[in-house]
């Protein structure tokens, strides 16, 4: 099953299930995590190939959404569950798939569509590293030729103990394709979805809102102020009260 960390104890709320993005991990939800943790239990997990949790050949989101089901099936769900960008399509795919899981969806700052970019600059950064000649993360920053505002994020996976990637980097390559994918979904989840997105952010635009609502009638759009693609790391605040302000809806 993924690593888990479960912040907060269980109540007469449903718990919060949250799924991080690419190359992220549950540490990147920590601080909303502790927030949310107030009035329910908050799990977040390492995806596959992802921080602690298990390394598999495989990276697709059927696969991303039969784990995140076994997380809740341990914590006899149902749960309402968080995803951002990768995370969010893992969760899109559970509610489209295994519906009486999910009490409420949030997505953050992703849509049910093919995107035409890649992720293949920040992974070949990470791969061109010599983790032989590395000993602080200084070191590892100095190697890498990417945007610097993307470096420390990154570096958040870094294993110096071990010297190595806390993440699956061949597999991830591999099946970046499935990524920044979408694969076809003949179903619907009727329950309340509630799609963020950062107004800086190109991720989720007017002309996905046909295909959002094909597949979640139920959906309603909520645009976080002065923030981009990482909404929650920009604005934890403007992202914590609208996540509690719709999970708390009769």
């Amino acid at each position: 099953m993924l690593n888990t960390v479960v912040t907060g104890t269980a109540t007469d709320k449903p718990a919060l299930l949250i799924a991080h993005g690419l190359f992220g991990s549950a540490r990147n939800w920590g601080v909303i995590a502790k927030r949310l943790a107030d009035t329910r239990r908050v799990i977040a997990v390492d995806m596959r190939n992802h921080g602690d949790s298990f390394h598999s050949d495989t990276h697709r989101y059927p696969e991303m959404a039969e784990d995140l089901a076994e997380v809740i099936a341990a914590q006899d769900g149902p749960a309402d569950v968080m995803g951002h960008s990768m995370g969010g399509k893992a969760a899109m795919m559970l509610a489209l798939t295994q519906p009486a899981l999910v009490r409420r969806l949030i997505v953050a700052d992703i849509a049910p569509v093919a995107y035409a970019h890649d992720q293949f600059g920040p992974l070949d950064a990470m791969r061109g590293v010599d983790l032989s000649n590395v000993t602080t993360r200084k070191d590892a920053a100095d190697q890498m030729d990417i945007d610097p505002a993307v470096i420390p994020f990154l570096l958040q996976s870094l294993n110096l103990r071990d010297k190595r990637w806390d993440l699956n980097l061949d597999t991830l390559a591999a099946d970046m394709g499935h990524i920044t994918g979408w694969p076809e979904v003949d179903a619907q989840f009727d329950g309340p979805v509630l799609m963020l997105r950062g107004a800086n952010s190109d991720y989720v635009t007017a002309d996905h809102a046909t295909i959002i609502a094909a597949l979640f009638p139920r959906a309603h759009t909520q645009t976080i102020a002065d923030a981009g693609h990482w909404l929650h790391a920009e604005q934890p605040r403007a992202v914590e009260t609208a996540v509690r302000d719709f999970l708390d809806q009769p």
